[in-house]
This record gives C-alpha cells, sequence and structure tokens, in this order.
C-alpha cells in the first residue's frame, strides 16, 4: 500500500506537517489557507487566501504581543473577510506588497525580519487602509474573551461586585 495520502483522507496535522515543508501559505481549494509556521487554517468568503494571509501577518506586526496565538489575530481580522470589504482589503494589501517590493525588494509577507516588515508599515502609517485595520484591531483583538487572560484582564466586574473588593490593584505585569 502507498505511502501517499489523498487530501480527502489528510489529517490536520499531516497537511501542517506537509506545509512546513514547503515553507509558506498553503492553499487548498478555493478559499482556503493554512499558515505552516503559526498553526492556523482558515476558509475565505471574499478575500483571496493569499491575500487574508498577509493581512493576519500584518496585524501581527501592528499589535505584536508573542503570547497571543495567531488564531486570535485570525478571529480579529475575520470580518474585513466580506464582499463589502474585498476590494479595499485587496487593494490595500496591494499597495502594502508594493511598498514593501520598492523598500525590500520582497512582497511585505516574504519579508522574513519582523523590522522589515515594520519599517514598511510604519512608511504607510498615515494610509487610510492602515488605519482602518489598526483600528479595527483595537476592538476585533482586544474585545476576545481568550486574550483577556493574557493580559491579566478579568472581564467586567459589575455583575460580580465591582474591582473594589475583586483585587483591583493585584496586577503583577505593570
Amino acid at each position: 500500500m502507498s505511502n501517499t495520502k489523498t487530501l480527502r483522507g489528510m489529517t490536520r496535522r499531516d497537511l501542517l506537517k506537509r506545509t512546513t515543508a514547503a515553507g509558506a501559505s498553503f492553499v487548498i481549494g478555493a478559499g482556503f489557507v493554512a499558515s505552516p509556521d503559526a498553526a492556523w487554517a482558515s476558509e475565505m468568503d471574499a478575500v483571496k487566501p493569499e491575500t487574508f494571509a498577509t493581512l493576519v501577518q500584518m496585524a501581527r506586526d501592528i499589535y505584536p504581543h508573542d503570547q497571543v496565538p495567531d488564531e486570535n489575530y485570525v478571529v480579529a481580522v475575520k470580518g474585513y473577510d466580506t464582499p463589502e470589504n474585498a476590494d479595499m482589503v485587496s487593494q490595500g494589501i496591494a499597495a502594502l506588497d508594493d511598498r514593501a517590493r520598492e523598500m525590500k525588494g520582497a512582497n511585505y509577507i516574504d519579508l522574513g525580519w519582523e523590522r522589515d516588515r515594520v519599517e514598511v508599515l510604519r512608511s504607510m502609517e498615515d494610509d487610510p487602509f492602515f488605519q482602518t485595520i489598526r483600528g479595527g484591531l483595537v476592538t476585533g483583538l482586544y474585545n476576545q474573551k481568550a486574550v483577556w487572560p493574557i493580559f491579566g484582564y478579568e472581564g467586567e466586574s459589575f455583575s460580580q461586585g465591582g474591582y473594589i473588593d475583586r483585587g483591583f490593584n493585584d496586577i503583577n505585569w505593570l
């Protein structure tokens, strides 16, 4: 029997192993992208998978938190994967890639160093696309209950009697 598996019989782990060997985002069919180096996968509705993968990397570079999993960044930008936003996102990522090629000689997502990607982003800080994504990330990322414990936030306190009796001053990460 052959050791070769078809995509239909492939487990998620097998998929990620194969894509890790390829070293790049791996597109399977229309509207699906998996990241081999970050263990996330998502289906697209309106945005091309390659564009979405770049958007996720952009989000991570705008608000970098090593302790926050990539899945939370995917959730934070998934709202841009709509027919209403598809043109804005596609044009914005194309402009980002153009700037990255102009400055660094490669597409944004292909820049291996975070400092190079951040330099490209800084050059686009005044761009409406950048400001839209940055502004959306404030709520898209930080309103996720899954990330709250990472930052020591226990959630709203009113329903539990307020912060005074719940250790409002016990934050040890400041």
